[in-house]
């Protein structure tokens, strides 16, 4: 049992993300913007498609979940490389909501290494919809163009997303994986 909560397909799925990111970084310092922006992608698509087949097939665990978001902590590195790199010019103009926003992020993995000493895993409806908003703005981004108005909604979400994270970070004594968002902690908290 214990064989099949770790090797199944949507840890697959994670697992290729984590693997594959060294080759994608490759192409990031190599000016390969194509084989980047597709690897990328696809990178963004598992990790979209590894959670749907996790709760659908009822592969959920502990383990996998922090995998996920050790993958997902890689490909969003890896955007941002890409955005230094690529896309620098497109981002320059709106540099201090970037930066604003990329604090932010940071933010909510210093504050869980700090408290409980390890990455979340806490995968919270809103940053799962904020997860999928970015993923679309970097497929966007990379494969389309800069659109002004997709990127002030996903900044937006996002900022919003991560400080409902530190929140929870903060009032939990324990940190755990799948907490669905700071009403159910809360909820939680009361009985």
């Amino acid at each position: 049992m214990i064989k099949w909560r770790i090797l199944n397909i949507a840890n697959s799925l994670s697992f290729y993300r984590i693997i594959i990111s060294p080759v994608i970084f490759y192409f990031a310092i190599t000016g390969e913007q194509d084989l980047f922006a597709v690897f990328l992608t696809i990178n963004l698509i598992t990790d979209v498609v590894d959670g749907y087949i996790a709760r659908k097939f009822k592969m959920e665990s502990e383990f996998g979940a922090r995998l996920d978001s050790f993958a997902d902590n890689f490909t969003y590195l890896l955007a941002f490389i890409g955005i230094y790199l690529f896309k620098l010019e497109d981002i320059l103009p709106h540099i201090t909501s970037f930066i604003i926003f990329a604090g932010i992020m940071i933010s909510t993995l210093i504050v869980s290494l700090i408290k409980f000493g390890r990455f979340p895993s806490f995968h919270l409806y809103s940053t799962k919809i904020g997860g999928y908003i970015q993923g679309a703005f970097f497929i966007v981004l990379f494969v389309y163009d800069f659109i002004t108005p997709f990127y002030y909604f996903m900044i937006g979400w996002s900022i919003l997303a991560a400080l409902e994270h530190i929140t929870i970070q903060l009032i939990i004594p324990e940190l755990k994986s799948n907490a669905k968002g700071l009403y159910w902690v809360l909820k939680e908290n009361k009985h």
